[in-house]
């Protein structure tokens, strides 16, 4: 199955998000795309052995539990893929970083304007 395929599922995305914060257990997994989805626990099994065969979860036994992890290697095969077409948006993006950042200095200018105008309210200090 190619990357994308596995990746195109929302479930099997919504898997990963909650790994990405760390390893979590099957049973933790699966009560909260239970209760997102609405699907039963063999369907969340079904979506986490496509995760793990593909090459984007490992899992370890604990016990009677099983920990599931973020395995980087088919993330790091899309990543690979993607290279390719970075040029599309990378300088759109650096464009829209600048733009937050003009944003945000003409927003801290103009507090400090305003702070400045107020202070030479209260003191009757004016620039004339």
């Amino acid at each position: 199955m190619h990357a994308f395929d596995v990746l195109g599922d929302p479930v099997r995305r919504r898997i990963l998000e909650l790994l990405a914060d760390g390893e979590q257990s099957s049973g933790a997994l699966t009560e909260v795309i239970r209760a997102e989805f609405g699907i039963s626990q063999p369907a969340v099994s079904q979506h986490l052995r496509v995760l793990r065969d593909n090459g984007f979860a490992s899992v370890r036994p604990d016990g009677a539990r099983r920990l599931y992890a973020v395995d980087d290697t088919a993330l790091r095969e899309a990543d690979a893929w993607l290279d390719r077409f970075r040029r599309f948006w990378t300088p759109h993006l650096a464009a829209m970083a600048t733009e937050v950042a003009r944003g945000k200095r003409q927003r801290r200018l103009a507090a400090e304007t305003r702070a400045d105008d107020h202070r030479n309210d209260e003191t009757g200090a004016h620039d004339d």
